[in-house]
């Protein structure tokens, strides 16, 4: 009968390494899902840096393009207010070269009085001079064609072969550096 008992104890301590072994593999299996939770994790927050990086890199380049345009337009005010500054003051001196040009024709085909003309001749030339060095330029000459952008027309005259052209400068024009500061008042043929 010992024989029957001996199976018996054989079969017990294998149920035991059976267990053993099967608790040494439940917890590899916990840690390998632990290791995979972990890993995504540190992925997810690898993921969520590098957005966040790349967030504030956008708002940097934004940031940096914006200012550098402020920049530029501030510059190009500046000069803009240095080079057209004294529109003002120019506006307000062209009535006085208007007044001259029409004194100088006035006396141009009179004989008497030579010196006062001479010096009306060198006072509107020292005017035109001045004008012309700070970029003012006299524009609408007769027989240009009508600009609506640089021209003023105040009436509208029949003239052969003038149609659409200016057949009378009631007053000059003028441009400061390019930009128009006052427009030709002109007649124009029909």
């Amino acid at each position: 009968m010992d024989y029957i008992c001996i199976p018996l104890r054989i079969n017990t301590p294998m149920k035991d390494k059976e267990k053993e072994h099967n608790e040494t593999v439940n917890p590899e299996k916990e840690g390998s899902e632990n290791l995979a939770t972990e890993q995504k994790e540190e992925t997810k927050l690898v993921d969520d840096i590098e957005a966040k990086i790349k967030e504030l890199n956008d708002k940097y380049t934004r940031l940096y393009a914006e200012y550098d345009n402020y920049r530029r337009r501030t510059a190009k005010e500046k000069i803009e207010l240095i080079t057209s500054g004294g529109v003002d003051a120019i506006l307000s001196f062209l009535p006085i070269v208007d007044d001259m040009e029409r004194a100088l024709a006035h006396h141009k085909d009179k004989d008497e009085h030579k010196a006062v003309k001479e010096g009306l001749e060198l006072i509107y030339q020292k005017m035109v001079k001045i004008l012309t060095a700070k970029g003012v330029k006299p524009m609408g000459e007769k027989g240009e064609a009508f600009d609506p952008d640089l021209h003023e027309a105040i009436s509208h005259m029949p003239v052969d072969g003038m149609k659409g052209k200016i057949a009378e400068v009631v007053e000059k024009g003028y441009t400061l550096n390019e930009k128009v500061i006052r427009h030709a008042k002109v007649v124009v043929g029909s």
